[in-house]
This record gives C-alpha cells, structure tokens and sequence, in this order.
C-alpha cells in the first residue's frame, strides 16, 4: 500500500505537467441518441415528464441530506441514486476499464459496482474487476483517510480483512456498500488535442453490495460536488480548483454534446461574464450554495427571501446541474407566475398535458415572453425564453419554475448556454451567455 514520496512526487509532477493546460470532457445528456439510457419508443413528452420526476425526487433527497446533518447518526447520505441528468465517460484501473457514469454535482463520491458482486443490481457493461487491475489497492481500517471519511461517505470497519468500508442509502431505499479504495482515473480530453490523462491514486468506492432503484445503463457515479472525495476536489492541485460546464439547450440537434472542462480550459471570461460569491456550508459541504437577491419580470423586481441553506449565513439556493426545473418557495413562485402571466403576449394559456407545471401556453413562434433576470449578489443573469420555459409537448411550453417549500434550488434549464464556472479556490461561480453547441476550446 505504501508508495515512497519521492514516487508520489513524481507521478504528481507528471500529472499537473499534463493537466496543466486544462482539459474537456463531454457530457451527454441521459436522453440523447448517444447515451445509454436513451429510449427510441419514448416520445419527447414522456422524457421531459421523467425529467419533471427526477428533479422532484432529487429535491427530496436534498433535502434530506441537509436534515441529517443535524443527525449524526442518520445512515442516509447526500448521494444521488440516479436521478442525474448527464452522463461522462471514466476509465478506472490500470489497464483503463471505461465506466460510463453519471454527473452529479450534488454528490461526492466517485463509485462504480465491483466484482465479486454479492447482491449487485443488473448492470448491462460489464462490471469491473479490481483483481484485473495492477493500480487498485484498498484504504485499510487503521488509517487516518478511513476516519477523515467517516463522516462524509459513511466509512466503518467491520470486515475480517481489515478493509475501510461505506455504506449509502436513499430515500427510495436503494443503497451501495462496499470498499473504500484508491485507483488510478484516467479522463480523456474529448476537444483540442486528444490526449488521456491518468490521476493516481484517487479515493472511490468499490460497490459489491448494490440494491434498488439503479438502472442497468448506468455502471456508476462522478461526484462533482464540494466534499473532499468528490472529483473536482481530488483534480483540486491538478486544476487549480476549477472546473466549468456548457449544457447545451433541449432543441439542439441531437448530436450537440454539452461539455465539461477543468483547469485552465475552465476559466470563464470576457465580456458578458457575471460572478457571484460560493457560499461554504461547513454543515453540507456538498452542494453549491450562493444567494439569489431577486428575479426581475420585464420591469418588475421580485425580492428573494428564500431561507438560508444548512449553516450558510446568507446563501439561499442550490445551484445543481441534475435538477430540471428551478425549485423555489412557494409564495415566490406565485408572485413570479403572476408577474409572467401578466407579461405574457402572442399565445394562449392552456394546461400541461401531466399535470406538473401550472402556468403553460400554446407554444410557436406567437408566443412572446417578457425579459426574465436573475439577481444574485453581485451578478445580474438574463435569461433566454429557453431558460425560462420548457416544451412539455409538441404544443405546450410551460414555466420552468416549481414552487416547493422544502429547498431552493437552481436547475439546469435556467443554465443551459451558460458557461458555469466554478472557482473553489476564489469561492466563485460565474456565468457567461455562450452557443454552447459550437466548440469553443
């Protein structure tokens, strides 16, 4: 298990050579033709209401995550099962096992199932075997990294052969157990010079206990989010702490791929950019909190007085790029549907066909939506019709809000052809309007 320092300072030395100039992966939508989970038999309707299903069954597990942490003892963890909206492809091992996983940057540890599979789900890929590869090698009990991690991914002992154990469970039941290990991960830059980059020695979790609601097209999980296990915080030396994401809108052509870039490739800037402070909650961590101040409809400005995120003292909403719609509470929604309904012109008010969304119109070229901006501290964002409302059906558009009580949360309609950007060295995040289907690398 142990590796001389002056091996590890050299394979260091080699990968922040590599990374150095940043790098870009793709991110492909769970829907699209490309991806795994894709579906030829369902219609575009029945995907977006699968996607309406995800974000509400992710606000719940949000916010049950945020509730634990007043519980020590809770074995629920802040992980999303997989109700995330993109997915990347990972290599783990030496040689590379490719892993298509999903994208969360509303979790953290990085997971895949393992062979030997005691009670694993039914996984379509195959399913990789540590055995196979010569860079594996589990976290034992008596270490400092099983304690740090006992808290954040669940880790305990109590396994014969002395290896650091997790244990996740959901709100729908599933759950994953396994080991806690250190492997090689290896990216492949997808735009620029092709190239693959190897991260030694990164922390994930080894699943060979694996139950519930886990679909088969999937083999595991990239957590993006703030924790210490997460990727972008293992990549922290390599990419300067930054990381950024293009989601391209719903209508783009099938084969426009979102992007996901780290380090230099990252950095968001130039005209139009607009950046507000993160806002660390030492309770969670994990998710990506900053204050929204007010949204503005034409010339009306609405004040935001959302409630405070777990311990943040002023941040008041999730930015999250695997939750649809834009979650907020209730009494702010009303006001923000009226101020819309009431600028609204072109088109007629009609009802979402499932009954999800309650401010819906005849969509097509007639309707006509007032200017829509979001105030965060320090940061005014002007959103696009396509960051406002979503096509439910051929005929309906409606908004993409929802009013829930429970937590606030940013979506990823309202970020779509937006570079995000996140700087966890400077806590910032910064947009920028950006054609996110043209390669801009």
């Amino acid at each position: 298990m142990a590796v001389s320092l002056s091996l590890t300072l050299t394979l260091l030395t080699l990968v922040n050579a590599e990374a150095a100039g940043g790098f870009t992966v793709d991110l492909v939508h769970r829907d699209s033709s490309s991806s795994p989970f894709y579906d030829p038999l369902e219609t575009p309707a029945q995907r977006i209401r699968n996607s309406l299903k995800r974000s509400f069954s992710r606000a719940q597990r949000f916010s049950a995550a945020m509730a634990a942490t007043s519980s020590p003892t809770s074995a629920d963890s802040p992980l999303a099962a997989s109700d995330g909206e993109y997915l990347m492809n990972i290599s783990l091992g030496t040689p590379p096992f490719p892993i298509v996983a999903i994208a969360d940057t509303g979790s953290d540890l990085i997971w895949t199932q393992c062979k030997p599979c005691t009670n694993c789900y039914k996984q379509n890929a195959a399913v990789f075997s540590p055995n196979s590869s010569s860079t594996y090698k589990t976290v034992p009990c008596q270490s400092s990294a099983c304690d740090s991690l006992q808290i954040e991914v669940g880790s305990y002992c109590s396994s014969n052969d002395g290896v650091c154990q997790y244990e996740a469970s959901y709100g729908d039941q599933s759950h994953t157990k396994g080991d806690i290990a250190v492997e090689t991960l290896t990216l492949g830059s997808t735009v620029g010079p092709r190239r693959h980059v190897a991260f030694p020695k990164m922390v994930i979790g080894c699943g060979h206990d694996n139950a519930g609601t886990f679909s088969p097209k999937g083999s595991g999980i990239v957590g993006l989010g703030g924790g210490s296990v997460s990727l972008v915080t293992q990549l922290g030396p390599h990419i300067g702490g930054k990381f950024s994401y293009c989601l391209v809108p719903s209508s783009a052509a099938a084969e426009a791929t979102s992007t996901l870039s780290f380090g230099q490739s990252a950095v968001v800037s130039g005209n139009g950019v607009a950046t507000t402070p993160l806002i660390p909650d030492p309770s969670q961590p994990t998710f990506y909190v900053v204050q929204l101040e007010a949204v503005s409809v034409g010339s009306k400005k609405i004040p935001f007085h959302g409630s405070t995120v777990g311990e943040t003292s002023s941040g008041n909403i999730i930015v999250d790029s695997g939750t649809t719609l834009t979650l907020v509470p209730t009494d702010f929604f009303t006001q923000l549907s009226s101020a819309v309904e009431s600028q609204v012109t072109g088109s007629n008010k009609t009802t979402d066909p499932q009954g999800n969304l309650s401010l819906c119109y005849e969509s097509g070229p007639k309707l006509k939506v007032p200017s829509i901006t979001a105030h965060f501290k320090g940061a005014d964002v002007a959103l696009t019709m396509e960051n406002v409302f979503i096509k439910v059906s051929d005929t309906v558009a409606c908004l993409a809000f929802y009013g829930n009580d429970d937590v606030s949360i940013y979506g990823n309609v309202a970020q779509q052809n937006f570079r995000v950007g996140y700087d966890l060295q400077k806590h910032t995040l910064s947009f920028k309007p950006t054609d996110c289907t043209q390669k801009f690398f």
